[in-house]
């Protein structure tokens, strides 16, 4: 879908550019504790009877969500390394633009003899763009979500909107619980390790003010 709404945005634009596509791997340590504690609900809602069918038939981890019928958990461990890394920068660096690291990447492990296995988990989407924008040193490290801005106290009285934040300053507002845990709280984490490894800046934004946010207008800009 991607790729099609690029092809026909190039094509309107009289642009000479060209969309691609890279399944992308994302490399995690078997040792991760989160394999220890599966914690992110996949596919769709059971009865509780099912739920224990399939937890004791097919050895799944399940949990009641919420009142709305039982689910699948599965562990969500960090990404360590992209493993298509350099073909995602010569893609890149041959004009293309990369679409990769689909759903934060599929998890692997290293086996004893180095070979690659896939194991049963959930790459956290914003974790693994924040890697990946590291891997490949991008300048700006953007993430779309369902606010313009970045706020701190959040749907309460005293709500205040972010222009700016900086690294030192987004990890006193993390510490201090400002950010939804499942929300806002992966994305500062991730724009944390991007700038903890190097990265230049970012920028949290939603999707219909990206232009605005690249301008400079709007948005909440992270530095470090």
């Amino acid at each position: 879908m991607f790729q099609r709404a690029l092809y026909n945005e190039f094509r309107k634009r009289g642009l000479a550019k060209q969309a691609a596509t890279v399944i992308t791997q994302a490399l995690v340590d078997r040792n991760d504790p989160a394999f220890k504690n599966p914690s992110k609900p996949i596919g769709s809602f059971m009865d509780e009877a099912m739920a224990s069918q399939h937890s004791q038939v097919d050895g799944w981890a399940v949990v009641e969500d919420a009142g709305r019928g039982w689910r699948r958990v599965v562990p969500s461990p960090l990404p360590i390394r992209i493993v298509e890394r350099d073909a995602i920068e010569t893609l890149i660096r041959a004009g293309y633009v990369v679409i990769s690291n689909g759903g934060g990447g599929i998890p692997v492990v290293e086996d004893d003899a180095g070979n690659l296995v896939g194991v049963e988990a959930v790459i956290d989407k914003d974790f693994g763009a924040a890697l990946m924008a590291t891997s490949i040193e991008a300048e700006l490290f953007l993430i779309t979500t369902a606010v313009e801005k970045v706020a701190l106290h959040y749907n309460k009285p005293d709500q205040r909107w972010l222009d700016r934040m900086t690294l030192a300053e987004a990890r006193q507002y993390l510490a201090d619980g400002h950010f939804a845990k499942g929300s806002m709280e992966p994305k500062i984490r991730a724009i944390i390790g991007y700038l903890e490894r190097g990265g230049r800046e970012a920028l949290i934004t939603d999707p219909e003010n990206i232009g605005r946010a690249l301008a400079g207008e709007t948005g909440t800009r992270i530095v470090a």
